[in-house]
């Protein structure tokens, strides 16, 4: 059986420096946040609030061993976009480790 959650923030916005996406490189301004957890993995995207199209965080996707965990990843991903600091976010230990780039 799969397991699965998703949490979605809207009106975050970006610290100094953006932040970095695989496909179009980096963003700023006002972003909404979603991330997806599947069977040990959290998938973060981001999009400018609004927009249609979503863009894979850099760090993305995360090893993450429960629901209860990606959640408070999804917190700290939002915090550390508001600071500036997503790097360390997604490799801090209370963040999750950095997955493939």
């Amino acid at each position: 059986m799969t397991s699965w959650a998703s949490w979605t923030t809207t009106g975050v916005l970006t610290g100094a420096g953006g932040i970095r996406t695989v496909e179009v490189g980096a963003l700023s301004g006002d972003l909404t946040v979603h991330t997806t957890w599947i069977d040990g993995l959290a998938e973060i995207a981001v999009q400018y609030s609004g927009a249609l199209d979503w863009f894979t965080l850099v760090g993305s996707p995360v090893p993450c061993p429960s629901r209860e965990e990606s959640r408070s990843l999804h917190q700290a991903v939002i915090e550390a976009i508001r600071e500036g600091e997503i790097e360390d976010a997604l490799s801090s230990p209370g963040g999750g480790r950095t997955g493939s780039a």
